[in-house]
């Protein structure tokens, strides 16, 4: 499989299994429309590559995603993307991670924030450093979490600790993040490494059509959950997305100040 094509997403593949690693060049791999856009089909082309059995997704210069470049978000300000683009980009990276056969592992080696925590909890497997940081601030300036965050959260935590964390923004450490069940390991940043290859290793050797389809009747309620929102959450978020609260959030965090909000 040839993926020259992308330019913000790397791909290797050693024994079966791919390494997939964000390099948007952006600020903690901060996401421009170029990276969503290749997010929402390199899961596709990685369940067609026969030389793949296990994805290792993970980001670089010490960052999983911090979520959207607000570069690109207020310049989305000026001039909004039509909803149906917004929604379709979405909606590919979400069902893309959930609808590929192959188990995904997310090597979250730093803060995953945003869209980028959504990346990391949608994955099969997710082992962090454990001074990394998740968190969904979408609220902090303006905006609703529907690019999957109001979606997996409740799901793997349950909804009132996922409001917690949704309705305030606020982070949680890999650790804490790990001891409730919002990601299946927290590991020193010296054992991350090890700790991913030898489950990658694991699952590449094991025998691929159980694992394959395990993942995927494991996957089929978690699937009509999303499903059955997906498209509600993307369209409030596309709302929010032309409110005068979220240029008000975009604008405070490029100049460092407090918002001030007005519910319009």
């Amino acid at each position: 499989m040839d993926y020259s094509n992308y330019q913000h997403l790397r791909v290797g593949v050693v024994d079966g299994i791919a390494t997939l690693t964000m390099d948007s060049g952006e600020k903690m791999n901060g996401v421009n429309e170029r990276l969503h856009d290749e997010l929402a089909t390199i899961f596709r082309d990685l369940a067609h590559d026969d030389a793949v059995r296990v994805i290792v997704f993970t980001g670089t210069n010490g960052a999983f995603c911090a979520g959207a470049n607000l570069q690109w978000l207020a310049s989305q300000l000026e001039t909004p993307p039509a909803p149906h683009h917004t929604n379709a980009s979405g909606r590919g990276i979400v069902m893309g991670i959930l609808d590929c056969p192959k188990p995904i592992i997310a090597r979250v080696n730093g803060d995953a924030i945003g869209l980028g925590a959504s990346l990391a909890l949608l994955s099969d497997i997710i082992i962090a450093d454990e001074t990394a940081r998740i968190a969904d601030p979408h609220v902090r300036i303006g905006l609703v979490a529907g690019d999957g965050g109001a979606l997996i959260w409740p799901l793997l935590i349950g909804y009132a600790r996922a409001k917690e964390f949704l309705l305030t923004g606020n982070a949680v450490t890999a650790t804490e993040a790990a001891r409730m069940g919002l990601i299946n390991h927290a590991v020193p940043a010296a054992q991350l490494d090890e700790k991913v290859q030898a489950f990658a290793r694991q699952l590449a050797e094991g025998a691929p059509l159980a694992i394959q389809f395990t993942k995927a009747a494991t996957n089929i309620p978690l699937r009509q959950a999303i499903e059955s929102v997906l498209q509600s959450s993307l369209a409030l978020e596309h709302v929010t997305l032309r409110s005068a609260d979220v240029r008000e959030g975009v604008s405070a965090f490029l100049e460092r100040r407090k918002p001030r909000f007005q519910g319009r």
